[in-house]
């Protein structure tokens, strides 16, 4: 799963990071200590200065851009460029060390310094991005060393396993932000929702329900407002009570978006968790259902519906039933003969454009039934 992070949003792998340059910090001195015993022995040793105060240099460097607190300062070309400079300053080892500095497998001029890459190449990318970069920086270490041993085998183990396990950290560390981040927003949702439904439940939904009973008591005209009245009634009590929402992930939840469409002539059943998926497919699929409740107040006016969502493992079925007088046989072939295209555009058709089907069953006098199945992936099979 990709996250995404704002400009100003803190880094959820941020203590990866900083141990990241804590590293760093302390192999560099290290690989100072390194070049103070062996210098005598040094077939450059001017130079294998020179190369130590560029790793210092690119230690400062490295330090500020990846102590940023946001993720996007942490440019991924930077990283990219921080794995090509270490091998680099590695690869000169053969210019510095004496022929017998490397027959004896002494320290290369960069020693365990070159560590820290594959740290912030994890945190940056995952656990593959730190595995290459720990095979890459394996791979110079055996340039550098002018042979393959045992030794260069360990350190490459050793370096691929790090990348690995900072990437799988990193990445388990964001996944956890982001749920977090969701779980609050919800509970701050639910919270203003409650807050919202007691204000409109002590108003609004009070007077609705006074006027739908004293409205069907009275009869006439009155009862009308009533039923209109009732109507609101239950609408306002379904948007209040009910939540559409969006994931980080552009999901959306097809229950909450169904629920919505609830009135005292239409009922809807859902599971009780949130069946997300894609905003397209959840907008489609409404749009599908509006189309067969509207098809039935138009057809059966008096007619009650029934909306049901089931959630399967690879795809959603939505069914739409009302007991209405039901269609007659080949009436919506002739409709679709005449160029009334209605059905078959906003219906068929967005099915099938989401990858899914749609039947109905219908006989007179025994209602309609619409049953639609969509791939949860939405797209096109």
């Amino acid at each position: 799963m990709r996250q995404r992070f704002g400009p100003t949003a803190v880094e959820p792998a941020a203590p990866l990071w900083w141990g990241g340059i804590g590293l760093r910090v302390v192999t560099w001195l290290f690989a100072l200590g390194a070049v103070v015993v062996h210098d005598r022995d040094y077939a450059r040793p001017a130079l294998a200065w020179v190369v130590l105060g560029c790793m210092a240099v690119w230690t400062v460097l490295t330090g500020l851009v990846y102590s940023r607190e946001a993720l996007r300062w942490r440019w991924r070309w930077f990283v990219v460029l921080d794995v090509v400079v270490v091998c680099g300053l590695m690869l000169t080892s053969p210019l510095i060390l004496s022929p017998e500095q490397l027959a004896n497998v002494d320290p290369l001029i960069t020693t365990v310094w070159v560590a820290g890459v594959p740290v912030v190449a994890g945190t940056r990318f995952g656990g593959y991005g730190g595995m290459a970069a720990g095979l890459v920086v394996g791979a110079a270490t055996a340039v550098a060393r002018q042979a393959f041993t045992l030794d260069v085998a360990r350190d490459g183990v050793l370096l691929v396993a790090t990348g690995l396990l900072i990437g799988m950290s990193a990445t388990t560390a964001r996944k956890s932000a982001a749920a977090l981040a969701e779980a609050w927003r919800k509970e701050a949702a639910t919270a203003e929702r409650e807050r919202l439904a007691r204000s409109i439940h002590d108003n609004v939904l009070q007077v609705l329900a006074r006027v739908r009973r004293r409205g069907a008591e009275v009869g006439g005209e009155a009862a009308e407002l009533a039923e209109l009245a009732g109507e609101q009634e239950i609408a306002l009590r379904a948007l209040v009570t009910t939540e559409p929402s969006t994931t980080g992930a552009g999901e959306t939840d097809l229950r909450a978006a169904l629920q919505l469409l609830a009135s005292s002539k239409v009922q809807v059943a859902a599971p009780a968790d949130d069946v997300l998926l894609p905003a397209r497919v959840t907008a489609e699929l409404v749009a599908v259902v509006r189309e067969a409740l509207s098809n039935t107040a138009k057809h059966a006016p008096g007619a009650k519906a029934w909306v049901l969502l089931e959630n399967l493992a690879d795809e959603v079925v939505v069914t739409v039933r009302d007991d209405g007088p039901g269609i007659p046989e080949g009436r919506l072939a002739e409709a679709e003969a005449r160029g009334q295209l209605g059905v078959a555009r906003s219906m068929k058709g967005r099915v099938l454009e989401l990858g899914g089907s749609i039947s109905l069953e219908t006989a007179p006098e025994r209602g309609t039934e619409w049953e639609v199945r969509v791939p949860k992936a939405g797209r096109k099979r």
